[in-house]
Parts: structure tokens; sequence; C-alpha cells
């Protein structure tokens, strides 16, 4: 796969990351486990390692810089998007990956088995139910949550100083009206995905 790890390379160069510090093998070793279990599970709508690599890997580490802390908590992480691709980029910070796909868990098992990553939990269930019975410094969903909805969820489960990221197509302006109106302070960051002709937002909202 010269190409890919090319293009992956050149990616992180424009993320602002170095690749020669990241575990690029690993990143399409993953890939290449997706796209065999695509095939029969459907994990994923998109197809293609090219795409996968652009939609999948680099729009996972597009929010590197705004991780918080080191025990980190992945909502709905379905085939570990972006929970997984940080855990393999930051072996020092611990990931808890929570879906309730049977599938989607019995692929990201799988996974850390076969990637041999050994900083990541995956628990089966729902965040309502959710009781991990430790705080987390950072809360990520790359799914389409309510942002306000999802930070009244979530906000239990952080620790003082907590943070919880929302990753979002495009701007969502009535997303973040309710939160104004709600009273619940955030910040709203574009991210350009290399290779990627969409838009990418990430609410942020950190907690006291």
């Amino acid at each position: 796969m010269p190409d890919l790890l090319e293009k992956l390379e050149a990616g992180l160069t424009s993320l602002g990351e170095d690749p020669g510090s990241h575990p690029c093998r690993a990143y399409l070793d993953y890939l290449s486990l997706l796209a065999e279990w695509n095939r029969a599970y459907n994990l994923t709508a998109v197809r293609g390692m090219q795409n996968m690599l652009t939609h999948h890997v680099l729009d996972s580490l597009a929010v590197l810089p705004y991780i918080r802390g080191t025990d980190c908590l992945d909502v709905g992480s379905g085939a570990g998007l972006p929970g997984l691709i940080l855990a393999l980029a930051r072996p020092q910070q611990h990931w808890h990956l929570l879906d309730s796909n049977g599938k989607k868990i019995r692929f990201l098992k799988q996974a850390i088995l076969e990637l041999a990553i050994n900083n990541v939990q995956v628990v089966q269930g729902r965040v309502e139910d959710y009781q991990p019975g430790q705080r987390f410094s950072t809360v990520i969903c790359r799914a389409l949550h309510p942002a306000a909805d999802f930070y009244k969820q979530v906000s239990p489960l952080l620790q003082g100083k907590g943070r919880v990221l929302l990753m979002k197509g495009k701007r969502p302006a009535a997303e973040l009206a309710v939160l104004r109106a709600a009273g619940i302070g955030f910040e709203l960051a574009a991210l350009s995905i290399p290779g990627l002709n969409k838009q990418r937002h990430l609410v942020v909202i950190d907690v006291d």
C-alpha cells in the first residue's frame, strides 16, 4: 500500500503532525481489517481504502489537538471512530469505546487483538445506562447526537475541568442556538481534513 502510505503521511503533515511520530502502519492495518469486515457486516457506508483513509483516519486525527487529559471516552464508537484511531495515535492515553451494536463491538475486540492495542477498553451498552465507576477528562462523539442533549447525558461522567467534543459536519447553527439558550458555553472549531472537500466542525464544551 505505498500510495496509501504516502497519502497518509502527506495528510498527517497537513494536519501539523510529524508522520514519524505516528503508527502509520497500524492505521493502514486497521483500514485493511475494516474493509475486510465491511464486506460482510457493513460497518461503514464509506467504501474504498482511499476514501476510508480520508473520511475515517484523517478525520479522526484532526481532533488530536483538542483532546484533554489521559482518560477518554468515545460514545457511539462504532468501528472505533474516532476513539480507536486516537488511541493508536496517543498510547499514553487510556480510551473507553462505548457502543450498543454487537457486531461493531466484535469488530473492535478483533481490531484490538490484531493490532495489539493495550490502552483501550471496549464496552457494549448505551450511554444513558453507562456506569463506569470513573470519570473522564474527555468525552467525544462522532455520531449525530444533538449537542445540548449529549452534554447533559455525559456531564456526570466528566472529571473536573473535563471536556466534551462533538464532531459535526456543516456548522450546526440550530444546535448552537440551543446550547446558548441553555447557558452552556462552547467554542466552535472549523476543521480542515486533507483530501476531504466537505465541511467539518468540532463543538468544544469545557467544564470548569
